[in-house]
């Protein structure tokens, strides 16, 4: 089975749950699935993002990929590494994806590019999860840039 130009699976694989996800994977390994790609996997969005969205350190060359559609972000060295965790995308096939209080705090520090009500809708989703650690995101906030903002909206939610 073709995932993508070059890229095959074996046809009596089972089917991937994320085959998106496996494809970029598979042509970037090196590469972090983030933003609002991250929101789905984490289930905090509803919206289907028009690309996948991947990051990659700054000092690294960006992959090119045709399909399936990526758009690629450039993150901090410093930063990069912070919050990354494993997605099974197929059994036993997984991906390199943000966890859910690091995406969120991404949505905030690109609010201007993805959308200010996508990130506190996120931000509301999340705090509404029984797994949800308001003290992780403030932990991502600070090196990141954001925890004044993320903060304001935190003082909001909590008032309801």
């Amino acid at each position: 089975m073709e995932l993508s130009r070059g890229l095959f699976r074996r046809a009596d694989s089972p089917t991937p749950i994320y085959p998106d996800l496996l494809t970029v994977g598979r042509r970037a390994p090196h590469a972090v699935v983030c933003l609002t790609s991250a929101l789905v996997v984490h289930e905090l969005t509803d919206e289907v993002p028009y690309a996948l969205h991947i990051a990659v350190p700054r000092s690294a060359r960006p992959p090119r990929i045709d399909y399936p559609p990526t758009q690629v972000h450039r993150f901090e060295v410093a930063t990069f590494e912070f919050g990354i965790q494993q997605v099974e995308a197929a059994d036993d096939e997984y991906v390199r994806v943000y966890n859910a209080p690091r995406t969120i705090v991404d949505m905030f520090r690109m609010r201007n590019q993805m959308g200010e009500t996508a990130a506190l809708l996120a931000l509301r989703r999340y705090v509404t999860t029984s797994h949800a650690r308001v003290a992780d995101l403030l932990d991502y906030a600070l090196p990141l840039g954001v925890s004044g903002p993320l903060r304001a909206a935190l003082d909001v939610l909590m008032a309801d």
